[in-house]
């Protein structure tokens, strides 16, 4: 009697694509995590690899950002590792800026992604011990398999927009969209706009707006810390980090909130309230970032930019109505700037360092880069590009490292040739 066959041996059976073997690493992702690893391999002869389903490097920067953006922090935290900015570069580049740093890096570095390749699944073959990864191409019919030892994800944090699900959207009658979509504030002139979510994106996307004279409407329905981009001409960033090197992380909090007090004023009379737990906490333990303020409080307080505190419960025709009973009404648009996720668990399978929420089990620093079987990660620490650059660092050296070793061991000539 013939034995079943299992969904693995299945799957492998009907794919009906070309294979590839991929002589080294397979990356998938073309953003600042995948360019980073690739050229620490690169550097050290390591073939590899790398994949985008995009048409493009670092497609969240080039697609998914608004036309005003720059860079949170000074450009010395944000640089990728072997190559640092221009000297002409502004202390707080601008998105266009960045881009152009990024593709300038790949050229240097020789990475040539393969574009418009979307992965289906990963999954690791015990049998013959490698990473079968599974895309299709851009036209959306041809499938391709790689067939790899070593694969490195680094689709990063921001992959998937996060969209959050209310009764009515359907009976809204305006525009509906995320931050990625929201490029400018023209064409929003004298319109209100509600703007969903009090982070970084929704107080500058709301900033943006006020600089076209539009009337926004931010949602805040939590506590949320603002800080100052700079203290004493220097950046709040830099301050926090050299401090952590001396002092105790919650002495360091309770530095800075008494530091943002006194530069910007309390900000709960703006009906932004301040968690009790301290803004390097929460960025460490829940990875939420504090808001650094680049103008969006003056325009608090000059009325320009509305602050809505409650949660939304349904929406309505050209209106929301909140969990307290109050509704904003003759709203235009709505922009949910609710954040992102990753998309890992859609893709990658049975696997030892990424839990089902799509960022790695164990913490930054020490951990969190590097699983059984061959598999890494990039681009999950919370931490930004600072973040990025360490993981990827050690992921190029750890498998440049092994693939050293074995290359030298089957170079080595048999001594039963000289005997």
């Amino acid at each position: 009697m013939s034995q079943p066959i299992d969904n693995h041996d299945q799957e492998t059976i009907i794919f009906s694509g070309r294979s590839i073997f991929v002589n080294g690493p397979l990356i998938i992702g073309a953003g600042p995590s995948g360019l980073a690893v690739a050229a620490g391999l690169n550097l050290q002869n390591v073939p590899f690899i790398i994949l985008d389903k995009a048409s493009c490097i670092a497609s969240l920067w080039q697609n998914r950002t608004y036309n005003r953006l720059k860079l949170h922090l000074p450009k010395q935290f944000c640089q990728l590792p072997h190559f640092p900015y221009p000297n002409n570069f502004p202390q707080y580049p601008t998105k266009y800026q960045f881009i152009n740093y990024l593709e300038t890096y790949a050229n240097k570095f020789q990475i040539e992604p393969r574009f418009n390749q979307t992965v289906k699944s990963a999954r690791f073959d015990q049998k013959c011990g490698l990473w079968r990864v599974k895309g299709i191409l851009g036209n959306g019919v041809d499938e391709v398999e790689y067939i790899c030892r070593w694969l490195v994800v680094a689709t990063g944090e921001n992959a998937a927009p996060i969209i959050p699900e209310f009764d009515g959207v359907e009976e809204f009658g305006g525009e509906v969209m995320h931050s990625s979509e929201y490029k400018s504030g023209e064409g929003y002139r004298d319109k209100r706009v509600l703007v969903v979510g009090c982070g970084n994106s929704g107080m500058e996307v709301s900033l943006d707006l006020c600089h076209f004279n539009a009337i926004p409407l931010m949602v805040v329905r939590s506590s949320v810390h603002v800080l100052p981009r700079e203290i004493l001409g220097k950046s709040t960033y830099g301050w926090a980090m050299m401090m952590m090197k001396w002092l105790p992380l919650k002495v360091v909090d309770k530095i800075m909130v008494v530091a943002a007090r006194l530069i910007l004023g309390d900000t709960e009379r703006y009906g932004l309230r301040r968690p009790e737990m301290g803004p390097l906490e929460i960025k460490e333990r829940k990875g939420k970032s504090p808001v650094l303020d680049i103008g969006s409080l003056k325009k608090i307080e000059s009325g320009k930019m509305k602050i809505v505190n409650g949660e939304i419960k349904r929406f309505g025709r050209g209106k929301v109505e909140l969990v307290n009973g109050e509704v904003v009404d003759k709203l235009h648009s709505v922009i949910f700037a609710t954040g992102y996720c990753s998309n890992v668990p859609s893709w990658l399978k049975e696997n030892d360092l990424f839990s089902e929420n799509g960022y790695p089990k164990w913490r930054f620093p020490d951990e969190g880069w590097k699983g059984k079987d061959g598999l890494y990660g990039v681009g999950f620490t919370k931490e930004g590009l600072s973040g990025v650059s360490m993981d990827a660092i050690r992921v190029a050296d750890d498998i440049a490292k092994i693939w050293i070793e074995e290359t030298r061991k089957f170079n080595k000539p048999s001594s039963l040739l000289y005997s």
